[in-house]
């Protein structure tokens, strides 16, 4: 018998090089029908503007080839819970050209870290964390997500809290990215189908599942509570085949965007995972 088609909304995080208008086929290598980017590169402040040609091109084999949507994630050097007002301002500047190109690429989310206090104190971030989206001009059309983190050092984001806090303390309508790994590393247990059910109902409970639009999908190197960041290949790691395919078919988490940032190691690609998925997804034999 013929395995259905997919319904399955999956795709990685592909590179730009040549033109933003390149990621469209490089996400069609891959199997993938949705995706993300980095408008540049993510480890300095520089970024070059969007050629007019190739932003319309984008746009074009997008609606043509591609289900969508597509995410922009921001740079790591953006630290919206951070003390320092120099560090601040460009995050805020930097936050914002990411926000102007999703709009002028059609790209319907941008996604970014809480960041770290730094020092500050967990209630001094999530204040400055919410400070700083209150002053984004956010383009209709494109919604802000802020990502659940690992929560090593003083990077906030670890517990669903802190997700809370700034959603519940900006004036603008932002939603939540949740990342598998991230999850796990900061200890919600994914590694059984109660574990993954325990932790959608936390997150429901603490932020509400209204606000979860994205899903970063990746397994984890490291054990559940370790804080360690460190993404794994789609049931290689700790939470494994049985979390990974709770997570996937929750009736919940599998209508959402799935977005892969696996590693490519061991002779498997992101083309691997996205198959993976929907093995256990049901869709292949």
């Amino acid at each position: 018998m013929s395995s259905p088609p997919s319904t399955t909304r999956i795709g990685a995080h592909v590179s730009i090089a040549g033109g933003i208008d390149n990621a469209v086929s490089r996400q069609r290598d891959v199997g993938g029908n949705c995706g993300q980017v980095f408008t540049h590169s993510p480890q300095v402040w520089k970024q070059p503007p969007i050629e007019a040609e190739r932003a319309e091109r984008f746009r074009e084999k997008s609606s043509r080839e591609l289900d969508g949507p597509w995410v922009i994630h921001a740079s790591y050097l953006v630290n919206l819970a951070t003390p320092k007002d120099d560090l601040r301002e460009k995050s805020i500047s930097s936050l914002g050209k990411e926000l102007d190109a999703a709009e002028e690429l059609g790209i319907e989310y941008v996604n970014v870290h809480l960041g770290a206090h730094t020092g500050a104190g967990v209630e001094a971030g999530l204040e400055n964390a919410a400070s700083v989206i209150d002053e984004l001009d956010i383009p209709d059309g494109v919604t802000l997500l802020v990502e659940s983190d690992a929560g090593s050092g003083t990077k906030l984001g670890g517990d669903f809290a802190h997700l809370e806090a700034v959603l519940d303390r900006t004036t603008a309508d932002v939603g939540v990215c949740l990342d598998t790994a991230h999850t796990f590393a900061a200890g919600y247990d994914l590694s059984t189908p109660d574990g993954v059910a325990d932790a959608i109902e936390a997150f429901d409970t603490v932020v509400g599942l209204d606000h979860l639009e994205c899903i970063h999908l990746n397994d984890s190197k490291h054990p559940c509570g370790s804080n360690a960041d460190e993404h794994a290949h789609i049931g290689e790691g700790e939470i494994g085949d049985a979390g990974m395919q709770a997570i996937v078919t929750h009736e919940t988490i599998g209508t959402l965007p799935l977005i892969l940032e696996t590693p490519t190691e061991d002779d498997r690609s992101y083309a691997w995972n996205v198959e993976r998925v929907r093995e256990l997804r049901g869709e292949r034999d």
